[in-house]
């Protein structure tokens, strides 16, 4: 009789798996045992801290030098005090009281009179309401007398200034003097002032308009100002 075989007894049929999992085993005891590192416990020497046994450090003994103290100070003079006769006699000045009683009589104040203080005030020419009258130019308008008074001044200008006085200076070719004077309150020339290429031009341009007559003012609102007027004096020299 020939033997009969358990199929569930076949060693053979799962070798595949027994395989694959034998080779796994391997493969991890094999890195296991490449990566495993031991140390030598006898070689390991931690210490120990001993805390009784601390160091004291010796201090050097230093020397103190001791400075001598400042000598003391040299005694004060003593004073010398005078005795001084009392031979003048010194009068006390008496502090009179400055209060009132009901019995003192009160003084009335008169009223005190205020002086006015006039202010030179000034209008220019171009806006003047009554312009300065020019002798000669009491006739017209108010701009008609402001033409006549320039006409009458450039006139005269014209006929007193030195025009041989430039070229007595050196001085060639056209000339120009600008002069800025004031008719006062009360008709006078002031403040003149002028401006030219040499000072002695200056000083005849100055001389010539103090020369001019005396004017009736100038009106702002029925009040006599003084009103400031400028001149530009123009010539030619001859060479």
């Amino acid at each position: 009789m020939e033997p009969k075989k358990n199929p569930k007894a076949n060693v053979g049929r799962n070798s595949s798996l027994y395989f694959a999992i034998g080779l796994a085993l391997m493969l991890f005891l094999t890195n296991f045992a490449i990566n495993y590192k031991s140390y030598d416990k006898s070689n390991i020497d931690i210490g120990q801290l001993n805390l009784d046994e601390e160091l004291e450090e010796e201090i050097p003994i230093t020397e103190q030098i001791q400075t001598p103290p400042p000598p003391p100070p040299p005694p004060a003079a003593p004073e010398v005090i005078e005795v001084v006769e009392d031979e003048e006699e010194v009068e006390e000045t008496v502090i009179e009281s400055t209060e009132t009683n009901q019995e003192e009589e009160i003084v009335e104040v008169e009223d005190v009179e205020v002086e006015e203080v006039e202010e030179d005030i000034e209008v220019p020419f171009a806006v003047i309401e009554n312009v300065p009258i020019y002798p000669g130019c009491e006739s017209g308008n108010n701009e008609a007398k402001k033409k006549c008074m320039s006409e009458k001044i450039a006139d005269f200008v014209n006929k007193k200034f030195n025009t041989d006085l430039a070229g007595d200076l050196g001085l060639s070719g056209r000339q120009r003097i600008n002069v800025i004077f004031k008719i006062d309150k009360n008709g006078d020339i002031v403040g003149v002032r002028a401006r030219a290429p040499h000072p002695k031009l200056e000083a005849e341009a100055a001389r010539v308009i103090n020369l001019l007559p005396k004017m009736k003012p100038g009106k702002q609102r029925g009040k006599a100002v003084t009103v400031p007027y400028s001149l530009p004096i123009l010539f030619q020299v001859q060479d």
